[in-house]
């Protein structure tokens, strides 16, 4: 009774001093709202295509705020639908036209970027759901605005930013989950039973930590093939070190404790002693670290999507889009480059300050 007391007092105080801390207010509400754009992505952007790959060649590498009309021929009579998660498969085809002519019985349209007077054709009876040149017009010819206009493939460069903050989103809790995982068990068993065990754990801890992480992690996802998960897989089989070698420490230092020698000659078995009474202890360093693993983790994935190894296409990613578009700085259309670079570094900063708040937060020095 009077250890859910003295949890639920330690819960509010960290309450009571995170509210005080405006730079975890602003990181951490940063953070969710990435989140949120991350999970209903294909709800917020303008292209809902699954990966938000719709392309318009003749409209590539548009300014922010570029418009045009938009012609949508439906390929089949079924209706798409879509998915929060998957994205619209897409069933009609959206062209650019610069110009539209109307017959009595079809349209006749001109492709944007077309500089010739060669017009197309489509009838009336393209389209299942209009009735008349009216219908049509109102259903099926539209105004379309870039807000941060299109990519070197004339896809929406907004749409794609969108969802590609799903990928940053999930390295990062799934490289953090894998990390903890292996790390707090190795650390744990080390830093506890210490001996032969703790020499053979530190020995692996150290070879591991000798390799550059960036060439473990290519070498980890070139054995596992290049994809999606197998880069979540390699970026978090390299960050557990880092977590091992904190839990051990922490570890050989709680047990120095006198409630944790009481505990032995209680005779409670030494699962129930780390699980119950040292690893509670090691919570508020792991939050720390775990934040500053979170940005690591974004940042490896971007380095590997830059170098073509990461998220493949057409699944966007900042980092596959930054190496796209990064010639771009030179032509006069920097905007491709710096606003994926942008993303990349605001999320990746979000993360940072919210560790060294709650660094400061969780010192017990320093309240």
């Amino acid at each position: 009774m009077l250890s859910l007391k003295k949890n639920s007092l330690e819960s509010q105080s960290f309450f009571q001093r995170f509210k005080k801390d405006t730079w975890a207010i602003v990181s951490s509400s940063f953070i969710i709202l990435i989140s949120l754009f991350a999970i209903f992505a294909y709800l917020i952007a303008p292209d809902n295509t699954k990966f938000a790959n719709q392309m318009h060649l003749s409209i590539h590498s548009k300014p922010p705020g570029f418009s045009c009309k938009m012609l949508l021929i439906p390929r089949s009579n079924e209706d798409s639908q879509l998915s929060i998660f998957f994205g619209n498969i897409n069933m009609s085809e959206e062209i650019p036209v610069s110009e539209i002519q109307w017959a009595s019985s079809s349209i006749q349209y001109k492709r944007y970027g077309n500089l010739s007077d060669y017009f197309e054709q489509v009838s009336f009876d393209q389209f299942p759901k209009a009735k008349n040149k009216t219908d049509i017009a109102s259903k099926y010819l539209y105004k379309k605005t870039f807000l941060l206009g299109t990519d070197k493939y004339g896809r929406d460069l907004l749409s794609r930013l969108l969802v590609g903050s799903r990928i940053s989103i999930s390295i990062g809790f799934v490289a953090v989950f894998i990390s903890l995982v292996i790390g707090v068990f190795l650390g744990a068993i080390a830093g506890y039973f210490g001996g032969w065990i703790d020499r053979l754990i530190l020995w692996l801890i150290n070879v591991v930590w000798s390799i550059p992480t960036l060439l473990m992690v290519i070498a980890i996802t070139l054995a596992l093939g290049r994809g999606y998960w197998q880069v979540f897989i390699a970026v978090g089989l390299t960050m557990w070190v880092e977590v091992a070698r904190l839990v051990r420490g922490q570890v050989k230092s709680i047990k120095q404790e006198l409630f944790i020698q009481a505990s032995t000659a209680l005779g409670f078995s030494s699962t129930r002693i780390l699980v119950y009474h040292v690893l509670p202890l090691v919570i508020s360093p792991l939050i720390v670290i775990s934040a500053a693993n979170f940005a690591s983790a974004i940042l490896m994935e971007s380095g590997l999507s830059f170098l073509g190894i990461g998220a493949q296409p057409p699944m966007p990613s900042w980092g596959g889009m930054v190496k796209d578009h990064f010639r771009y700085l030179l032509v006069g259309k920097p905007y491709l480059t710096i606003l994926p670079g942008f993303a990349i570094m605001s999320l990746v900063l979000a993360f940072m300050i919210l560790g060294n708040s709650l660094r400061d937060i969780l010192d017990v020095r320093r309240n």
